[in-house]
């Protein structure tokens, strides 16, 4: 999608959904090329333990998005949104607006007031 797009991989904000061990239901924010590193989501999100959630899970909450295309905006849902410090490095970011088709971009720090998101190291680089 990035490259469809015209931006780099790095700009373009994949959302993954993750749940606690406590039964929390969290929406991480990465760059596109990046994974989310288990351990590492756990201690951004004060958890013991963090693991992808089934689309079972979220699908209903976001009712609106086609599965796997919801926009970082979780708190609109009632979903916390924590974002990877590397994306938070970005001016501006791309990311899935609703739809496998449609995507939007936005100044990072405007997508900061509007969101309020923690923002925490928890993604790898598509390196490690």
């Amino acid at each position: 999608v990035a490259a469809t797009e015209h931006v780099p991989g790095r700009m373009f904000a994949k959302t993954v959904m993750v749940s606690t061990d406590e039964g929390e239901m969290y929406m991480l924010a990465l760059p596109a090329p990046y994974h989310v590193n288990p351990e590492k989501a756990a201690a951004a999100l004060g958890a013991s333990e963090a693991r992808l959630a089934h689309e079972g899970r979220f699908a209903e909450t976001f009712s609106d998005c086609e599965v796997g295309a919801m926009p970082p905006f979780g708190n609109l849902y009632g979903v916390p949104v924590c974002v990877d410090e590397t994306l938070a490095e970005d001016e501006t970011i791309v990311f899935r607006a609703g739809t496998h088709t449609d995507t939007m971009s936005v100044a990072y720090a405007d997508f900061e007031r509007l969101v309020e998101p923690t923002i925490a190291d928890f993604a790898d680089s598509p390196s490690t």
